[in-house]
């Protein structure tokens, strides 16, 4: 085998060992067994392409379609013209599975099922780095720089895992790169032949040359793994779906302070609940007797942006052993204590904790913080529900309907904040509620109007196969469709509540369960659900129930309609009932453009998200591996270049004497540079003797170093004076021998220096400006002269 060929299957091998980085965040291992093949048959047309030969162009393209083709059989072949050759409705495809495979990254926790998206995203991305580890490492022959993508494969990995075990699979990257060095220096070495051979080392004697380059690799490949062991940590946390499974916590310090800075805290929920099926999330234990308003909510959303719900920037603290009486709750409304024991499964894991509102006092072990506002608890660095058990104490407030008729206005800065709506609602959202709601006495009325509209006689449908549209016409688009689900539901009756001057929120959480045979309650992915709650001065925040066939309608908004121990039997919860739903779940019926939309009635928490959250596109895994090379290539550029220069000077050569002498010539600046690199300057008016016998004397070089400078000097001579110069063998060993005795005597700040930021490397700024200036010659050159007309007078 020849020794590119070798270099070839270890730049493949290497691909495939970082690779094994990305087996955590996936359920399933088969994608790995499936990349094998494709890498092997982009590692031989490549070989194929070089042995022809083709130009490195050439190859790099052929590899390149090798790869699409490959693609196309395995996932796109219907699309394809002939099943084989990629066309534009391929493309189309391959498009649309980047799309869905963001959308599952943003809704699924760690490990993810391999959906046909995920799936392209591992090997395509993959595929995409062993291409550019073979243009490197074996087209362009500098195994080194090679590393890079490698390195961002492996970055982009150990920032999306839990760091369970991170070590072991940078262990298992490592050594792949390390061996696609080795490969390289043992194919340098063979092609260097003669020019590095000689005796066999004695015990004692200096190191030849013949070592040089795979020390030098193993010096290039210990900075790099350095590099890597510190470039996760340094890389900005990601959050939101895969790229976040079970929350990083919020703000910082001991947990009696800092701030929540969650943008879209429903990702969380999102990612860690498997649309497919109806597994069991929570089980409940409860004091109550009526299940009907044992709501659990999970946080609130405040912020209305005109298209979406989000919830604001708050301040939290650490969990009180009593919480505070919610804001607004008057001491003559009626109330009774509940507590409820919960119990989280294992696969449910949420950094925010779920509690029916308003909670009095929560008992839970682990790190939580507590957000005043919203009366919510948010995991910290990490804690999250996965099996926790938890006790919560809320109050079962019981309002009637005259009391919230009779409530007072309430506080002016709490009715700045919650009726705030902006300028791009489009007019028929205000123009609508204020139709609806005509007639109405009191805010309570509104709201109640509001509600039966939406839920009874306004012709609403629960639809999860709906398009309404996105942007700011979103709810405008909803109230003339007239289908959609939870989401825009309370999306819609929130935004008119507050066009009304009522103050107004959306929670999100899950709705009432299904009671079981042991006395429990159990909480199903379906259960997920979203509603608006509006603000009563008095009474405090208050739930209202807009979304027909969802939840429960509560007491405070009916006519002599007294509660029961059951969810309503024409409003059932969803987990309430096992028979077959006259519309289709979400699971069959709604497509990645509707889940963008948020038009989903999603089995999980995945269906209240709101709208517009689109997960992380495709383009942004682009910019982070393009982040991490560039933050690796600018400090790293200049030893690179410095060991491609050295490289090339004491490399092969031809073996005529005149490209002995370029050899010759080469290895002297190459010399020269090194002990610039170690703090002696050139000094180009000196002889090749003079200037030997000052490396000599100011690098403080022993006899044997010393005796080598003067050997390439006395070569450089012949090759410059003499008639019929005599070609001297093992110059380039003298070089490098000179090189390691001047490391041995400087100080480690100035090896250093000599490594990562070599002097000599200003020649490639003199080499940028000495082709400027005969650029600019050039053009003055062929510029044609300015002549005067004959007879022109000056």
């Amino acid at each position: 085998m020849s020794g590119r060929a070798r270099l070839a299957l270890c730049a493949a091998a290497a691909t495939l060992m970082a690779s094994c980085a990305l087996l955590p965040l996936v359920a399933e291992p088969t994608w790995l067994l499936q990349l094998l093949p494709l890498l092997a048959v982009q590692t031989g047309v490549g070989a194929a392409a070089r042995r022809v030969p083709l130009g490195r162009a050439l190859t790099v393209a052929a590899q390149a379609l090798a790869s699409l083709v490959l693609l196309t059989l395995m996932f796109a072949r219907q699309h394809a013209v002939a099943g084989l050759v990629p066309g534009p409705d391929t493309f189309r495809y391959f498009a649309e599975l980047l799309r869905q495979g963001a959308d599952d990254v943003s809704r699924y926790a760690i490990p993810a099922p391999v959906t046909d998206g995920i799936k392209l995203m591992l090997i395509g991305g993959a595929l995409l780095i062993g291409l550019l580890v073979d243009v490197l490492a074996v087209t362009f022959r500098s195994a080194a720089p090679a590393g890079l993508p490698l390195l961002a494969l492996y970055s982009v990995a150990a920032g999306l895992s839990d760091g369970g075990a991170d070590w072991l699979w940078f262990l298992v990257a490592a050594g792949g790169y390390l061996m696609l060095l080795l490969a390289e220096g043992r194919d340098r070495l063979a092609q260097w032949g003669r020019v590095f051979g000689g005796a066999p080392r004695t015990p004692g004697a200096p190191e030849t040359g013949a070592m040089a380059p795979v020390r030098t690799g193993r010096r290039i490949g210990v900075v790099a793994l350095g590099v890597a062991l510190m470039v996760p940590l340094a890389l900005p946390a990601m959050h939101g779906g895969l790229l976040d499974p079970a929350g990083t916590g919020v703000g910082a310090g001991n947990g009696h302070g800092g701030t929540i800075s969650a943008i879209n805290p429903l990702v969380s929920l999102r990612d860690n609940l498997n649309t497919n099926d109806d597994r069991q999330v929570l089980s409940l234990r409860t004091t109550t007797n009526d299940i009907s308003d044992l709501y659990l909510r999970i946080v609130s959303l405040d912020e209305f942006d005109g298209t979406t719900w989000t919830p604001a920037q708050r301040h939290v603290v650490g969990v009180p052993g009593k919480l505070p009486t919610p804001d607004g709750l008057g001491p003559d409304i009626k109330r009774g204590e509940v507590r409820t024991t919960v119990t989280a499964a294992d696969t449910y894991a949420q950094n925010w904790l779920p509690m029916p509102y308003p909670p009095s006092g929560v008992k839970v072990d682990g790190r939580w913080r507590y957000e005043p506002v919203g009366m919510t608890l948010v995991g910290d660095r990490g804690q999250t529900t996965r099996g926790e058990t938890y006790q919560v104490t809320s109050l079962d407030v019981r309002p009637t309907a005259a009391q919230l008729a009779s409530a007072p206005q309430p506080p002016p800065a709490l009715k700045s904040e919650y009726t705030k709506v902006p300028g791009s609602l489009p007019k028929v959202v205000a123009r609508t509620a204020e139709e609806i709601t005509a007639g109405a006495r009191s805010h309570y009325e509104e709201a109640v109007k509001l509600q039966d509209w939406f839920a009874v006689t306004g012709g609403f449908q629960y639809d999860t196969s709906v398009k309404v549209g996105r942007g700011p016409d979103a709810i405008a688009n909803f109230l003339k469709k007239k289908e959609g689900f939870c989401v825009h539901f309370s999306f819609a009756m929130a935004a008119m509540a507050r066009t009304l001057g009522i103050p107004a929120r959306v929670s999100v959480g899950f709705a009432p369960g299904t009671p079981q045979a042991d006395g429990t309650i159990a909480v199903n992915q379906k259960d997920a659900h979203a509603w608006p709650e509006l603000y009563f001065e008095g009474v405090g925040w208050t739930r209202f129930e807009p979304t027909p066939t969802r939840g429960t309608t509560p007491s405070y908004t009916q006519q002599d309609t007294p509660g029961s121990s059951l969810p309503e039997e024409v409003l059932p919860s969803k987990g309430a009932s096992s028979a077959p739903s006259a519309s289709a779940s979400a699971s069959e019926s709604c497509t990645s453009a509707l889940r963008k939309l948020e038009a989903c009635g999603s089995s999980s928490a995945a269906a209240v998200p709101p709208p517009g959250d689109d997960g992380p596109a495709p383009w942004w895994w682009v910019l982070i591996g393009l982040g991490v090379l560039l933050v690796l290539a600018v400090p790293l550029s200049p030893l690179l270049w410095r060991q491609k220069v050295r490289g090339r000077r004491l490399g092969g050569h031809a073996r005529d004497a005149q490209g002995a002498a370029a050899h010759t010539l080469a290895a002297w600046q190459e010399l020269t540079d090194s002990a610039w690199d170690h703090g002696i300057a050139p000094d180009e008016s000196l002889t090749a003797r003079k200037a030997a016998d000052r490396i000599v004397r100011l690098g403080h070089l022993d006899p044997a170093a010393g005796a080598a400078v003067h050997r390439v000097a006395d070569a450089v001579e012949q090759v410059l004076y003499a008639p019929r110069p005599h070609p001297a063998a093992g110059t380039a060993q003298d070089v490098r021998r000179v090189i390691e005795a001047l490391r041995a005597t400087v100080s480690t700040g100035t090896r250093l220096r000599a490594l990562f930021l070599p002097r000599s490397s200003v020649r490639v700024l003199w080499a940028v400006s000495a082709r400027w200036a005969a650029l600019k010659a050039r053009a003055s050159a062929a510029r044609p002269a300015l002549r005067r007309p004959s007879g022109q007078r000056s």
